[in-house]
């Protein structure tokens, strides 16, 4: 098991070297030299004397690659560098925003668990029945309906007509009806999506030989879901449970807009808007590290799932 999660955790050191490059490169690869578009006055002129005193302050003139190596040390120190528009230090921001998004995530991610992993195994036990069809439809019209349409549409029944449910907002420090409905907003489009992988992944274990084998020996019903089938369905429902949670994770920059929710995705929105380099760089290093992170607890639960994981040499 240890071997397994080194090689798990070797692999993860390129995949992260190639992400910071591209999130250096993108202060480079953006149109217009960062300099002149931050030292731009009201009247759409840079005095070309303090644009160089910049340029050369924040080492815009060295080499890539010595610019690269310098920014990779601070990063790989903790440092990320200070906001352009705020002056703040962006691991702070990033920090205090990501705090909101985690609040939003978890309890979204309750929602989509709630809903989906009940839903599905009804489903498939259930198969070809009314039950079948009606998780089917909830799965479909999950799928369907545009976040945004409906972050909407519930601002409009709970908030405005029936009145029980704040608009928007963070509230006092997160508080829990203000999470209720971006929360729901996120969780119901993320259990669609799982349900219809927990149904089918239920089926297919269903017709396996050791399932038939398991009811032959006269075992209850409820052991030969709960202890054989289920455990072996879970395997590629760990997969999308993983990438639900880190999209979560990461902010949903759509909802996070129509919520006015302060987490990770409105943050990078704004320092796009702003040109704030520095804040977006870290923000698209620090979504990205939070996939990484996702990707290997996903790796780890396969091994406990799938015993022939761990023992398996030529794994990678």
């Amino acid at each position: 098991m240890f071997a397994y999660l080194m090689r798990r955790v070797i692999f993860l050191i390129p995949t992260l070297l190639l992400v910071s490059i591209i999130s250096f490169s993108i202060i480079h690869i953006a149109p217009g030299d960062p300099a002149e578009l931050l030292l731009t006055g009201p009247d759409g002129v840079a005095d070309p004397q303090v644009v160089e005193e910049f340029r050369k302050e924040m080492g815009f003139d060295q080499p890539l690659h010595i610019q690269y190596g310098t920014w990779l040390m601070h990063v790989l120190s903790g440092d990320l560098g200070y906001s352009y528009m705020t002056d703040q230090p962006v691991t702070k921001a990033i920090l205090h925003n990501f705090g909101a998004t985690f609040k939003l995530a978890l309890v979204s991610m309750i929602f989509t668990l709630l809903i989906a992993i009940p839903g599905g195994i009804i489903a498939a036990l259930a198969k070809d029945t009314w039950k079948d069809d009606l998780s089917r439809f909830i799965s479909l019209f999950g799928v369907s309906i545009p976040n945004f349409w409906q972050g909407y549409l519930m601002i409009l029944v709970f908030a405005l007509f029936l009145d029980i449910l704040p608009v928007g907002g963070y509230g006092d420090g997160g508080d829990i009806t203000h999470m209720i409905l971006p929360a729901l907003t996120l969780g119901t489009s993320s259990a669609a999506v799982l349900m219809r992988l927990m149904r089918s992944s239920l089926l297919d274990v269903l017709d396996h030989d050791y399932i038939l084998s398991a009811r032959a020996r006269g075992l209850p019903e409820y052991i030969v879901i709960g202890k054989h089938a289920l455990k072996n369905a879970f395997i590629p429902v760990v997969t999308m449970m993983g990438l639900s949670f880190g999209y979560l994770l990461n902010g949903s920059v759509i909802i996070e807009t129509v919520f006015a929710w302060p987490g990770i995705g409105s943050l990078m929105v704004n320092s796009i808007y702003s040109r704030d380099y520095p804040m977006i760089q870290g923000t698209l290093l620090f979504v990205a590290g939070i996939f990484v992170l996702i990707n290997l607890l996903v790796d780890i639960s396969y091994a406990y799932l799938d015993p022939r994981l761990r023992y398996d040499k030529g794994n990678i």
